[in-house]
């Protein structure tokens, strides 16, 4: 078995990979270079910054796994892998608490104004009275998205003392009472939260999910945070609410284009920014690349991964086999 790993990964992962496979390791291939070479490998594991293409899978002629060493797979053209029998896999619970953690950071940081005092007193100022902020103790949260990450975001707010609103058609109202949350309906949770959250991957159906009519819904104190993905806001529809004052100020990991050169949403001192640092940590990287490893070598070893995408690949396989 032949497989390629197209970005970096942790060296524990590609420990694992070499007990039982032939391991290429390209971390700066590109996509051209790619669609040139992938018909020589059996499994690619990838992270954001390769992109697995339609035209790159009809190259494939041997692949029978893409693992993304993460969660999201918008870098992955999943339809065309599910057409040519090829397995997508990622690693959905390598960064939920490193995500969660940096949503709070954010959170912290922005209704704090951490940032721009920070910048203030580096320059030599001493402007207390400019930083004024607000408490989480007693405020709303609202999360949509109650996921791995989801779940853990509000585990870590519950410890604020703050009541916890959630929006998710996939989850029950049994589910959402163990959680510790309150199941409502979107519109009610962007009227009433003091701090809105998104935590969905995006899909044709959450792209711009939050616009300007989600946003004029919104209290002109309320905050909003986005460590998901660019693209599930709006970001001319956010700019306007943040430059006019409708909202009082957003976070963002994620952007719409990266890195977002020329965004205006940079400009405001009421937006926090990083760029897409919701996995990065030592522990969420490594966890990423050893449950990918782990996926690869059961497929190698005939069993099926446990984090599979494209279900319809693993039941026509099991058709086939009968």
């Amino acid at each position: 078995m032949k497989v390629l790993i197209a970005d970096k990964i942790e060296e524990k992962g590609i420990s694992i990979l070499e007990e039982f496979a032939e391991v290429s390791v390209q971390t700066d291939i590109t996509n051209q270079k790619l669609i040139r070479s992938i018909g020589e490998f059996d499994a690619v594991v990838v992270r954001s910054r390769t992109k697995i293409t339609r035209e790159a899978i009809e190259s494939a002629s041997r692949l029978k796994l893409i693992a993304r060493a993460g969660v999201g797979v918008d870098n992955i053209d999943v339809e065309a892998a599910t057409e040519r029998g090829i397995m997508v896999v990622n690693a959905p619970e390598s960064a939920s608490v490193t995500v969660a953690e940096l949503t709070l950071g954010i959170i912290i940081t922005l209704t704090r104004k951490i940032s721009q005092a920070d910048k203030s007193v580096k320059e030599g100022k001493w402007e207390k009275s400019k930083f004024m902020g607000v408490e989480l103790f007693g405020k709303t949260l609202g999360i949509i998205g109650m996921g791995r990450i989801g779940e853990q975001v509000a585990a870590r707010l519950k410890s604020f003392q703050m009541k916890i609103l959630a929006y998710d058609p996939y989850i029950t109202e049994d589910t959402a009472s163990k959680l510790g949350v309150t199941l409502v309906e979107l519109d009610t949770l962007l009227k009433e939260a003091d701090i809105v959250t998104i935590h969905v991957p995006l899909t044709p159906q959450t792209r711009h999910f939050i616009a300007r009519k989600e946003l004029e819904l919104m209290k002109e104190n309320a905050f909003l945070i986005n460590c998901a993905r660019g693209g599930i806001v709006d970001e001319h529809a956010l700019y306007d609410a943040l430059s006019q004052g409708k909202i009082a100020g957003a976070g963002m990991d994620v952007y719409e284009n990266e890195p977002p050169t020329g965004n205006p949403l940079l400009d405001l001192d009421n937006v926090v920014a990083t760029p897409h640092i919701g996995a990065s940590t030592r522990e969420a990287q490594q966890n990423a690349a050893i449950i990918v490893a782990e996926e690869i070598k059961k497929v190698f070893n005939g069993e099926a991964p446990s984090n599979l995408i494209n279900l319809p690949v693993l039941d026509s396989e099991r058709q086939t086999a009968k």
